[in-house]
């Protein structure tokens, strides 16, 4: 009954559409990432403008990519940690202060959470919109177009093919445990999820082993086979490139006329 309610998997965070992301070759939104996440974490955290500019460009991108402000809000909650180090900041941090409320807050604590702040909610963003633009397995298949090591794909690969199965073992150990009349809540009551997690490991290393086994009987040499080869566009880089460009202008105007 609880199923409807879990949070998508790895393998699901696609968002069905047909808006311009979702037909960029994924290579390309690749490349784009990376370079507006880039550009975004060498910005000075003094260039508000800059970050005013980078927020706008997200936001264009979150409305062009039709997933929707409740979807993207919900994707981007994995920022809060994050958020809550950086409110935290302000009251550890030394150097000069200011009164905020009647709280004593440092200044340069200030300007350190708004920087971890902003980074984390842009880069978080831009990778909403590439999961929720791209399916999993296109993507998988664009990094060993762009020459990414194949062990790396394989790996995360089958990380993704098998987390839901690990948290649902999980799951059912866990209510196992409960049937048992042990309920594992408080910090001295750890071993036996200890035990359980040193389980999970044993039976996941010898899962590995058999799939690795049954893949390489099967021809597997280390690489998806390719079932739809696809050549980018000029046009598709340009929209791709589009969102890091424009925040490398940006950071280069405040440069230059700071």
């Amino acid at each position: 009954m609880s199923g409807s309610h879990r949070a998508p998997a790895l393998h699901q965070l696609a968002v069905p559409g047909h808006t311009v992301l979702h037909r960029l070759a994924p290579q390309a939104k690749i490349v784009g990432l990376v370079a507006f996440v880039v550009t975004v974490a060498v910005t000075p955290r003094h260039a508000v403008g800059v970050f005013g500019i980078d927020a706008a460009v997200l936001g264009s991108l979150l409305w062009c990519s039709g997933i929707g402000p409740r979807t993207a809000a919900t994707r981007l909650l994995v920022v809060a940690p994050f958020l809550l180090a950086a409110l935290l900041v302000p009251f550890v941090a030394h150097g000069p202060t200011v009164d905020v409320v009647g709280v004593s807050l440092s200044v340069e604590g200030m300007w350190a959470a708004w920087n971890i702040a902003i980074k984390a909610v842009l880069g978080a963003g831009s990778a909403v919109v590439l999961s929720a633009s791209t399916p999993l397995p296109e993507l998988l298949a664009a990094l060993e177009r762009l020459r990414v090591p194949r062990v790396l794909i394989a790996i995360v690969a089958s990380m993704v093919r098998y987390a839901d199965l690990l948290a649902g073992q999980l799951a059912r150990m866990r209510t196992a445990m409960v049937a048992r009349c042990h309920d594992p809540r408080w910090l001295w009551q750890l071993r036996p999820i200890a035990s359980s997690l040193g389980m999970v490991f044993v039976r996941s290393y010898e899962r590995g082993e058999r799939v690795h086994l049954a893949m390489a009987s099967r021809g597997f040499d280390g690489a998806m086979p390719v079932l739809h080869e696809r050549s980018v566009t000029r046009r598709e880089w340009a929209v791709a490139l589009a969102p890091g460009v424009v925040a490398i202008v940006a950071l280069t105007g405040w440069l230059v006329l700071r």
